[in-house]
């Protein structure tokens, strides 16, 4: 966002909405019935998405935009949190990756207006939400279940994000927000903004859907971490940390639809976000000579470290189709392209002040305090060791084409049947470049650099560190560590491992064909199908063994029959209905894991395994809802239990000892497991309090649980002997729930929610031995938000994030063992909405 724009707005904490609407009565060249826009608050948010989800003949979770914008949501993420079902991944406290039933990010499939999002993170297939601002979003759909017509490359659920149509709409359309958000960790408060223009023209046949979407926000976080670093009860090293962090978005969304005649329908649906995070890491390391025990003290070495960089993220898509009528079929036609790129120009991404000191400490174990004299806290005796200095991008292309036929028969008796069926094929590229120079007191030295501009007090930014639980001394400058080399050659200093290892370009390409019919008489609805897949792959980078650098090339195919059977059928009513499901997916490992790099050094080796099958998985879900209240409009009911079977499951493991790698101590890479199994419940509730007494018919409450177990077994070889043990999914909480307390009348709108997970494992620390796991300990994040309507023109609003200034907190094994400790503060935002129709 321009400085231009943030400086008026820098101090505020007041936003200013202006919405222009007016209402269209031309005459439709192809009549049809269009759903009337009125700001009604969380009734009718909570109606509109249970109306969608009712509808559907597998299972769905919906959020509608008004309902975004009733909780403090900052992201299409934090959006699909409350969703029964689904969780999410945190990033310093802001929504980044969704966990559906379970099932880890890269186990969920994302699409805007019917386009895969690619990933802009290197490994990652999942791309992070964080990028989608909410203000550009009309509705968000979870469909937990597949039918042969969807792409099967999700085992949790497919998420699907879709702008805004001017034919959502019964007319006219503009609106304008302003507004600012305030973190009390860092202090400080920046603007955001959103325009949403829609209307129709040429007689209503061609409809233009606009919208913009500004935001900043800066905040920071503290941090204390271990890594895991514990011997018993003692600790061999931990980590203290300060991070400021400015996150910038911009998007765009512009939907054109032209309607020229009845069964003649052409669209262009076009999605732009641009999403820069600068963050800056001061730190303090201690490394003990020997393991010490909590209040115990001792020698240390001492590394105060600064990490600095830009991640510049873009991410767009492009969708182009029509849909037509053909006598008595119906023929949709469709392609489009994503593309997604994260860019880190002239990264610091390490850097360390090195010293030792006596009488060095720590107490607790949870979140460990630093002992130790005062001069830890100086500049005197340190001196620069190293630092890396990174250019690194990432990129992500996603096209597809595809081409559906459809015609409906009916038949005796009253019964109907649909006829579906169709192509797509998918082209995936994924490539990585990254180049490293690293420095070092010794090489520096031998470039003739001299000792004395080593020292740390030639590079500190000015003030201290602002760490909450203590101080570590001095900010560091991270351009003066860049003007210390800007004079030297860098191919001087060029890591040739890390910068060829990590180069890669991968090709994915996905041919698919399915017929399904779908059957209907009364209150049953019956679907079944097959779909077909088939996968090409292909891999290059390069090996680096014992730092001499070849190339690394792999291909695999597969192909893969999935058939698919789903129920609806209404019990005794419309309003209580029965669904089942048994389908199937498949899915390709991340790219991380599929990486063709692969670095040995001596006996020890790293690499990624692009010869990895897909991950293949039959699928069952039967549940039952009943809709609430007169006409089955003011809530619903819900319970469902569901299993996953996962064949080829992928793991993390040693290969030591085993063929071809008898004489290495250490080879991580990954492998297929045999199976792994994924069992739930998932509950629901959710209803307008109407039949009470007021003013509690005032009340809308909604609650939902899901209960997950997950079974998988890892192992490696041992010996050259093959040791295996079960664990968990990562990533996977045995229990998630939702709370929501809502109240709406006289003009006041008010809702207190909370998210509770229960805790998971974040990493396998090590394959044979579970004391070195990695867990999350459970987690809960309290958000409010209460809007008043002084009178139909005016509205103020205030909502607060994590009012519990909720913990981000790792152990190792043992809740007593940190191995990171982390805190965000409350997010605040105030306003005032002035509108006029």
């Amino acid at each position: 966002m321009s400085a231009s724009f943030a400086h008026p707005l820098r101090l505020s904490l007041l936003s200013l909405s202006l919405a222009l609407a007016w209402s269209a009565q031309a005459q439709t060249a192809t009549p049809e019935k269009l759903d009337t826009v009125r700001v009604t608050g969380q009734g009718a948010n909570l109606r509109g998405a249970l109306d969608k989800q009712r509808a559907a003949l597998g299972v769905m979770s919906v959020v509608h935009a008004d309902a975004i914008g009733a909780l403090p949501d900052n992201n299409a993420a934090e959006a699909l949190a409350r969703l029964p079902g689904v969780s999410v991944e945190r990033d310093q406290g802001e929504g980044r990756f969704i966990r559906v039933r379970g099932m880890g990010p890269d186990y969920n499939a994302v699409t805007i207006n019917g386009a895969t999002v690619p990933a802009s993170e290197a490994e990652r297939r999942a791309p992070g939400l964080d990028v989608v601002p909410a203000g550009l979003i009309r509705s968000l759909v979870v469909a937990k279940t597949l039918t042969p017509a969807d792409d099967a490359n999700s085992i949790g659920g497919s998420v699907a994000v879709n702008t805004l149509s001017a034919f959502d709409l019964a007319g006219k359309l503009l609106s304008l927000d302003l507004g600012a958000n305030h973190d009390a960790n860092a202090g400080k408060t920046r603007p955001r903004g959103s325009l949403t223009f829609a209307d129709r023209f040429l007689g209503n046949t061609l409809g233009l859907a606009l919208a913009l979407s500004a935001d900043q926000r800066r905040f920071a976080s503290d941090n204390v971490e271990t890594g895991g670093a514990w011997d018993g009860s003692k600790l061999e090293e931990f980590e203290l940390r300060r991070y400021e962090i400015l996150r910038e978005r911009l998007g765009a969304a512009i939907n054109l639809d032209y309607k020229p005649a009845q069964g003649r329908h052409f669209y262009l649906r076009g999605f732009a976000s641009q999403f820069d995070d600068t963050e800056t890491r001061q730190s303090q390391a201690i490394e003990f000579d020997d393991a010490q025990a909590s209040g115990a003290l001792g020698k240390a070495s001492v590394l105060r470290g600064l990490k600095s960089r830009v991640e510049n993220n873009r991410s767009n898509s492009l969708v182009l189709g029509s849909h037509l009528a053909l006598s008595d079929w119906q023929l949709n036609a469709e392609a489009g392209q994503g593309r997604a790129s994260e860019a880190k120009p002239n990264a610091l991404a390490s850097s360390a002040f090195k010293s030792s000191f006596s009488g060095v400490g720590f107490s607790g174990t949870q979140r460990p305090q630093l002992l130790g004299p005062a001069t830890l806290a100086g500049t005197s005796g340190y001196a620069l060791d190293k630092f890396k200095i990174e250019d690194s991008k990432a990129n992500d292309r996603v096209r597809h084409a595809k081409l559906d036929l459809q015609r409906e028969f009916e038949l005796a008796g009253g019964a109907e049947l649909e006829l579906k069926t169709g192509l797509k094929a998918t082209r995936r590229d994924k490539r990585n470049e990254q180049e490293t120079y690293a420095y070092s007191a010794k090489n520096l030295s031998k470039a003739g650099i001299a000792k004395s501009a080593l020292a740390m007090d030639q590079f500190l930014a000015g003030g201290a560190v602002d760490y909450a639980w203590g101080s570590f001394g001095p900010a560091l400058n991270a351009d003066a560590l860049r003007r210390l080399v800007s004079g030297l050659d860098p191919a001087k200093f060029r890591d040739a491992v890390d910068s060829s290892s990590n180069d890669f370009a991968m090709q994915e390409d996905v041919d698919a064909g399915y017929a399904q019919l779908r059957w209907e008489r009364g209150g049953t609805q019956l679907l079944g199908g097959l779909r077909y897949e088939r996968i090409a792959f292909s891999a290059e980078g390069f090996a680096a063994l014992d730092d001499v650098i070849s190339a690394s090339k792999a291909n695999t195919r597969s192909s893969h029959w999935l058939p698919a059977l789903l129920l609806r059928q209404d019990l005794m009513s419309k309003n209580t209905q029965l669904r089942a499901a048994l389908t199937n997916s498949v899915l390709r490992p991340s790219f991380g894991q599929l990486s063709p790099g692969r670095v040995v050094d001596g006996d020890e080796a790293e690499l990624g395994n692009p010869l990895l099958k897909p991950l293949r998985s039959r699928n069952l879900d039967l549940g039952i809802e009943h809709a609430l209240g007169q006409g089955g409009r003011d809530g619903a009911i819900s319970a469902y239990v569901f299993q996953k079977n996962i064949k080829d499951f992928v793991f993390q493991t040693d290969l030591a000892g085993s063929k071809g790698w008898e004489a290495f101590s250490a080879v991580h890479s990954y492998a297929n497991g045999d199976k792994a199994t994924v069992r739930g419940l998932e509950l629901a509730y959710s209803q307008l309090l109407r039949q009470l007494p007021a003013p509690l018919n005032g009340l809308i409450v909604g609650a939902n649980a899901t209960f997950v177990d997950s079974t998988a077994r890892i192992g490696g070889f041992d010996g050259g002997q093959w040791k295996s043990r079960e664990i968990s999914l990562p990533s996977q909480s045995d229990r998630t729930l939702n709370l929501s307390l809502g109240w709406e009348g006289h003009g006041l709108s008010t809702r207190l929610a909370l998210n509770h997970k229960s805790p998971y494992l974040l990493e396998v620390g090590d394959v044979f031995d579970a004391a070195r796991d990695l867990k999350v300990d459970s987690q809960k994040q309290v958000d409010f938000s209460l809007r008043y309507q002084l009178n139909p023109r005016v509205e103020l609003s205030f909502e607060a994030l994590n009012l519990a200034n909720a913990k981000y907190y790792v152990y190792q094994a043992d809740k007593a063992r940190n191995a990171q400790f982390e805190q965000y503060g409350r997010s605040i935002k105030i306003g005032v909405k002035a509108a006029v129709f």
